[in-house]
């Protein structure tokens, strides 16, 4: 699903944002197939995503 996914949607990924890449099908994987209601879901993707900044400069920094 993962490869299908970055050839699909993305079709290019560096490797420096390819553990973001990774993280997010393992999120989507992990939580979608399940019976959890939405909002618990939503909780649970805030929680992970908290005191995680991500910047401008840190996106395009080489």
């Amino acid at each position: 699903m993962f490869k299908r996914g970055l050839k699909g949607i993305y079709h290019h990924v560096s490797v420096k944002h390819l553990g973001r890449y990774v993280d997010k099908y393992a999120f989507r994987l992990n939580e979608g197939a399940c019976d959890n209601h939405t909002m618990n879901r939503i909780a649970a993707m805030l929680l992970g995503a908290q005191r995680k900044r991500l910047t401008f400069e840190d996106l395009t920094a080489d």
